[in-house]
């Protein structure tokens, strides 16, 4: 393996020696299988092609000071996928294969785990598809589940950056009832259409509004949206956005430094309220937000007026990435060590 400029890699795909496969056929999965390929070989009537039968998750291993390495609530992202897999009618991985697939690949590809100080980490992206071939609309009777990893930089290379943020009212994500909540292929591809015309506008990303009313926040593109006002982190509550594990830790935080948290619908008029905007994600962990645009409303809403993101939002992000890294104490038990 050439040497890797660890502190200069992009947020992006890259080779690495191993990934692991399930199969499930006849209602059992298979033990884990280790591959050098980074192919698979699809039916042409597989249900993932045709009938989105698909789900992924993403989370990251941390190399610490002490040379251990770290994951990060992985128990969670377990679970999701097997909510996710229930969502679209899919075999669901059983939490103890999602482990073994997930940490053996770590261990198979451990020289690709960045060095700490780097800033940059271990990308894991668990992937579950129907495989069995139907051309009626229907589950499949087989299934793939599959873990690589790639080493990716920091999202954001100068440090975190503050941006500005489109809200859309012509496309919607997802509906109520719908599969908002599940981490399927379809719900990105949803968005595409909103996330490319905001960009091409010269904006970071998108907000989506509640499909219902267009009346409340619910996602900041592939992302969840938080806001802060009088010491207190307000997060949606809604039907249709997928429930972010670096939310969920953000909120617990958030109490743990002496902050309110809420979470329950905002309208759009709130914008204006807030001293602090942001999206979070496994991918940047938080990205303040600078400005949201309201284009039907003639609006704008500013943060972030001397280009730095927000002191709140500075203390929850140095806590969160101090427990991923292992420089902080753990005191609410999300870390696992990667023997």
């Amino acid at each position: 393996m050439k040497t890797l400029d660890w502190k200069n890699l992009p947020f992006g795909y890259m080779k690495t020696d191993y990934n692991v496969r399930c199969f499930y056929k006849d209602g059992k999965w298979s033990k884990p299988e280790v591959s050098t390929s980074e192919y698979i070989d699809v039916h042409i009537a597989a249900t993932g092609l045709h009938y989105g039968q698909e789900a992924f998750e993403g989370l990251k291993a941390y190399m610490g000071k002490d040379g251990k390495i770290r994951l990060f609530r992985w128990e969670e992202n377990a679970k999701r996928l097997f909510r996710s897999a229930d969502g679209v009618k899919m075999a669901e991985v059983p939490q103890e294969l999602f482990r073994e697939a997930v940490f053996k690949v770590i261990e198979l590809n451990r020289k690709f785990v960045p060095p700490y100080g780097s800033g940059a980490t271990l990308y894991i992206r668990p992937l579950l598809y129907g495989s069995g071939a139907e051309v009626g609309v229907k589950p499949a009777s087989e299934y793939v589940f599959l873990v690589f990893v790639t080493p990716v930089g920091p999202y954001f290379k100068e440090g975190i950056k503050p941006v500005n943020m489109l809200i859309c009212r012509d496309i919607d994500r997802a509906a109520p009832l719908g599969t908002g909540t599940f981490k399927v292929g379809g719900n990105y591809a949803a968005s595409m259409r909103a996330i490319i015309a905001a960009k091409h506008g010269g904006y970071s990303s998108t907000i989506f509004l509640d499909a219902k009313e267009k009346k409340y926040i619910d996602e900041c593109g592939p992302a969840n949206f938080f806001g802060i006002k009088n010491n207190t982190y307000i997060t949606p509550k809604s039907e249709s956005i997928l429930n972010s594990i670096t939310n969920m830790s953000l909120l617990e935080i958030a109490k743990s430094i002496g902050m309110k948290t809420e979470r329950r619908q905002i309208p759009v008029e709130e914008l204006a309220e807030f001293e602090e905007t942001g999206a979070c994600g496994t991918a940047a962990v938080i990205t303040p937000i600078a400005k949201i645009v309201d284009p039907d409303k003639n609006k704008i809403y500013e943060y972030c007026r001397d280009g730095k993101p927000g002191p709140l939002s500075m203390k929850l992000y140095e806590k969160l990435i101090a427990i991923q890294c292992g420089d902080a104490k753990d005191e609410f038990g999300w870390i696992t060590i990667v023997e």
